[in-house]
């Protein structure tokens, strides 16, 4: 019956179809997840749909998006669906429309013909013009009982998604979905799960967990290795280095322009930079390349581009020079490891970042700015002086300065003082007041943010 119904291909990913009792054990990333030390369950799995529609799952590469369906996929399995009702096809056994096309009618032909059936398309980017199907599908009929969940590394995927199927998507309030990395709160949640902020002595937990946040990030892989280790292997830093660069070669980018925009970013980290700035370190001759490669890396979710504040419109100036950070801790170590090779990176980099002042600065801006990003449009100020995060919400700004430091000076902060609504958060275990401006404990106040 199983080998009938889908390509023998996609069979190591669909056991559940001949033992839905034994799927756990013999599923690839389910069996995997059993060998870790922590085991994280997205809140997503509460949120994903249960109505027929096409639905979008993005978020960068190794960031758990294949796990959390297969998690999906128990979850409904456990919950009585049929599992003949679900699917698991993997987007890189796939060369392009007509055989996607294909293999979605061939499937659905022969999944229960009543109830809900599920149909999960992973890394649908990987398919060339694989839209063309999915529309041609959708128009067609076949997926009016049916939950289609496509997931990409490039959140293009969600945008294209957005313009090609208007009217297609179903009537689910929710039809896109963004996974990333583990956050703050939520890696110190997975190893302290009843942790009261209110506790006097929770504050040493939330500042040791933000030193290790700042070596792991938010990768579980990471997360595991360090709790399990004390360190992060080459092994694992290099798998997400490799990655990236094997998707920017597949979209046509040179690996040696690669490495000199990601060696430029981490020489200016935290600094405004522009197009034309980058330009004239580098081998490229045109802005417009340089710029190129940081859209793509910020497509794949490995980069954030932080614009400055028009404060009277509320958008980002679009001819004042940018912020580049990684959209982690993680991959900041694991591409600075490729750019710069070493035998114990953990030790001569990471450990050595942590215990340099202004390096480690500027690795708690970058760890505070993505994630505003996850909630809010966010940008910085800059005016007389600068103020690292302003984030947009209810049709006003919010000013919030980082200062990874036990020493506040008001020449320092003249930007933020400034503003009424701002605060600032630094290293400091007790909230105060600086001339009016609250100062909070930026590791209390980044977990009480998430």
């Amino acid at each position: 019956m199983i080998r009938g119904m889908i390509d023998p291909n996609f069979l190591p990913h669909n056991s559940h179809l001949e033992d839905p009792a034994g799927f756990k054990d013999r599923d690839p990333q389910l069996r995997w997840l059993k060998t870790q030390y922590y085991v994280y369950r997205s809140p997503l799995l509460d949120q994903f749909p249960r109505i027929p529609g096409i639905y979008t799952l993005g978020g960068g590469r190794q960031i758990g998006k294949s796990t959390l369906l297969k998690q999906w996929m128990l979850e409904l399995i456990e919950s009585g669906v049929n599992p003949k009702a679900l699917v698991f096809i993997s987007g890189e056994m796939i060369s392009d429309h007509y055989a996607l096309y294909r293999i979605l009618g061939d499937v659905l032909k022969a999944m229960p013909s009543a109830g809900l059936n599920y149909i999960f398309v992973d890394e649908v980017t990987y398919i060339k013009e694989w839209d063309k199907a999915i529309k041609y599908a959708a128009d067609a009929g076949l997926f009016e009982r049916s939950v289609l969940m496509l997931t990409g590394s490039d959140l293009t995927l969600i945008q294209e998604a957005r313009m090609r199927f208007p009217g297609r998507r179903g009537k689910s309030d929710v039809i896109n979905f963004h996974l990333f990395p583990l956050s703050f709160k939520e890696s110190v949640l997975l190893k302290h799960s009843t942790l009261d902020v209110s506790a006097p002595d929770s504050i040493d937990v939330l500042f040791e967990n933000f030193n290790n946040y700042l070596c792991h990030g938010g990768f579980l892989t990471a997360i595991n290795e360090f709790s399990v280790n004390k360190t992060i292997s080459i092994a694992t830093l290099t798998t997400y280095s490799e990655w990236i660069r094997g998707d920017m070669l597949k979209r046509g980018k040179q690996e040696h322009f690669l490495r000199e925009i990601i060696t430029s970013i981490i020489k200016r980290y935290g600094t405004q930079v522009s197009w034309n700035a980058l330009s004239k370190d580098l081998s490229i001759d045109h802005p417009q390349t340089v710029a190129d490669y940081a859209a793509h890396l910020e497509n794949m979710d490995t980069l954030f581009i932080q614009g400055a504040l028009l404060e009277d419109k509320l958008t980002m100036a679009p001819k004042k020079a940018k912020k580049l950070f990684f959209a982690d801790p993680f991959i900041f170590h694991a591409l600075r490891s490729w750019i710069w090779p070493a035998q114990d990176p953990f030790k001569t980099q990471i450990q050595s970042i942590l215990a340099d002042p202004e390096q480690c600065s500027e690795l708690v801006e970058a760890c505070v700015v993505t994630h505003f990003r996850r909630f809010y449009p966010t940008y910085y100020i800059k005016a007389e002086g600068e103020v690292d995060i302003a984030y947009v919400d209810k049709n006003s700004f919010w000013p919030i300065e980082i200062k990874w430091t036990t020493q506040l000076r008001s020449k320092d902060l003249k930007q933020i003082l400034k503003y009424p609504q701002g605060r600032i958060w630094a290293k400091t275990e007790t909230k105060s007041k600086m001339q009016g401006i609250p100062v909070e404990p930026l590791p209390l106040a980044l977990f009480l943010m998430g």
